[in-house]
């Protein structure tokens, strides 16, 4: 391989590797712009200075993601220091806070961690929903301590971070038909991206039906016989977050089909599925191909 092109390919190897983890090459922070008392400040770029105080923060520190990546930089995150160090007790502290008592604002502390994490899952976060609805990133993870095996999360359960806002999730994760997100096979990143996503709902991927599929591959077709609103829109007839009825299902059996099949060639009414549902399923007990059927005489979807 020619020398030229070889390290040409590394370098888009390297770039490609670094979008996709979501970290890049770190931006100069404007500091003095994020907390006026650090005008004048300095980088002292020695961390032993810091241990003198905060030496149970930072051996605690050391053991994260960011610890070993970092060598224990604590200005990279909170900003130059010598003004604190050469003043301990000066305040307030010349320095970058996120205790919520800080007077940054959500993004302004968004804009430390965007310094590195602008690429690969986080891409979308500017404009995203959570942005917009002033979400900062220590809302949902610290740095400062290891309290997750992934993504320096608050909590191990992603399930119990996001139910802290989206309470109405955790009562739908509740009811009897669920995702097993309770039983810990899974959890909201499996299909959400918290940090922005091009697709509605902030879904990975690009459609609900695609999102489906990945675990439902059997779903997806194609059919001989396609049944219209399930390759519209699985949430048409089924609840991701949880249902009462079986199979998520937005609705009882019956009644969900006559939300749209309201004739037929024999009585579409409750009393007739009742009458006809000998193990309680209603319409499909006949009409059990709900989600397509490669039959030749399908057409019905009972075969």
């Amino acid at each position: 391989m020619n020398r030229r092109f070889y390290k040409l390919w590394l370098l888009i190897t390297a770039i490609a590797f670094l979008l996709q983890t979501g970290v890049t090459q770190a931006k100069d922070v404007d500091w003095a712009a994020l907390n006026p008392d650090l005008v004048g400040a300095d980088l002292v770029e020695d961390t032993s200075e810091c241990l003198e105080c905060h030496e149970e923060y930072i051996k605690s520190y050391a053991k994260t993601k960011h610890g070993r990546r970092l060598s224990g930089d604590c200005e990279a995150c909170h900003g130059p220091m010598s003004k604190h160090i050469d003043s301990p007790n000066l305040k307030p502290v010349p320095a970058i806070s996120y205790k919520p008592t800080s007077r940054l604002s959500s993004d302004q502390k968004n804009s430390v961690c965007l310094q590195c994490h602008e690429g690969g899952g986080q891409m979308y976060w500017q404009g995203g929903v959570h942005e917009a609805n002033k979400v900062s990133c220590n809302s949902c993870h610290y740095l400062m301590e290891r309290n997750s095996d992934r993504s320096l999360t608050i909590r191990e359960d992603m399930a119990t971070i996001c139910t802290g806002c989206h309470v109405e999730k955790r009562g739908q994760m509740l009811k009897s038909s669920h995702m097993p997100v309770r039983e810990g096979k899974m959890g909201c990143s499996d299909c959400h991206n918290p940090h922005g996503s091009y697709a509605p709902q902030l879904l990975r991927a690009a459609t609900v039906n695609e999102t489906c599929y990945q675990c439902h591959p059997e779903k997806r077709g194609p059919f001989l016989w396609e049944h219209a609103p399930v390759r519209d829109d699985c949430s048409s007839c089924h609840d991701s977050h949880g249902s009462n009825n079986p199979g998520m299902l937005r609705n009882k059996g019956a009644f969900l089909c006559m939300s749209c099949h309201q004739y037929g060639e024999h009585s579409n009414v409750p009393g007739y599925n009742r009458a006809s549902a000998t193990v309680g399923q209603g319409c499909i007990n006949c009409h059990n191909r709900v989600h397509g059927s490669n039959h030749p005489s399908g057409a019905k979807f009972t075969r």
